[in-house]
């Protein structure tokens, strides 16, 4: 079977259980899944019961689509994402991406947590991501091309889409979070990066380092739509922190930051 059968059979069995058509999606990061509450007349659905779509392992990613409104907009949120740390291949990762776009959803927000890299960041501040280094050995664009999807060698100039990254600034500043804009340097994993990597990491031009949200990012571009991602540092990366880096460290700073990332989020969601 084709991605394209693939993706009709797994786009049939999410409007069998909703008839509303989503305009906006979003994917949370670790300790973000909250926000999937603030949706009106939720619709849940495990990943488990959409074909084709693989399983999350990660703790604080729970594996389900929420679809329903948020200020009068038809979203679909991911509540856990997908990583190819968990051992999935990128066709994997970005599935769900590809099923959004084919079900019309032309404008995608991404969430994720970040080890701090530049020096003038602190835990629990916000980046509006602005560009991108990949580093993940993988591109999701490879392999078997569908025409639809878009062009075969996509440029990558202006993947992060330069208006919305402004308003979510705007939006920022009226509420009194930090918010910067950075650059991302996305890594395998699981293993947390050492000293002298972040190190070699600052002189390549990267703000903030992670383990998702690029692949994602490939596939949205490639596709067409438009895209913001509103990380948040969850700790200061090795080198920099004067801790051991944890998992639990940052489901702590998720919870903590969750309530204003939230908060702008939908305010961005409202005004896009």
């Amino acid at each position: 079977m084709d991605t394209i059968e693939k993706l009709k059979e797994s786009k049939d069995s999410i409007f069998k259980k909703t008839k509303e058509v989503p305009e906006i999606g979003l994917i949370l990061g670790s300790g973000l899944g909250g926000m999937a509450d603030s949706i009106q007349n939720p619709v849940r659905i495990p990943y488990s019961d959409i074909p084709h779509f693989v399983r999350s392992t990660v703790e604080g990613h729970r594996g389900e689509l929420v679809l329903g409104k948020l200020f009068n907009k038809n979203v679909l949120i991911m509540q856990g994402r997908l990583h190819f740390y968990e051992g999935y291949t990128m066709q994997d990762v970005t599935y769900p991406v590809r099923l959004m776009s084919f079900m019309g959803i032309k404008t995608l927000v991404l969430t994720s947590a970040v080890g701090g890299i530049n020096t003038n960041y602190k835990a629990g501040d916000i980046v509006f991501i602005k560009d991108h280094i990949n580093l993940m050995g993988d591109n999701p664009l490879r392999g078997p091309h569908e025409e639809q999807f878009g062009e075969r060698f996509p440029d990558m100039t202006g993947v992060y889409t330069v208006d919305v990254i402004k308003r979510a600034m705007e939006i920022a500043g009226t509420q009194g979070v930090t918010a910067h804009t950075g650059v991302y340097v996305a890594v395998r994993g699981p293993s947390y990066e050492t000293p002298l990597e972040i190190e070699a990491f600052r002189k390549l031009g990267a703000d903030v380092v992670g383990m998702s949200v690029v692949p994602e990012a490939i596939v949205a571009h490639q596709q067409g739509m438009k895209l913001l991602c509103a990380a948040y540092v969850s700790n200061m990366a090795a080198g920099v922190s004067p801790t051991i880096l944890s998992h639990k460290e940052v489901m702590e700073m998720g919870n903590k930051v969750a309530g204003k990332l939230i908060k702008l989020l939908e305010e961005v969601v409202k005004k896009i």
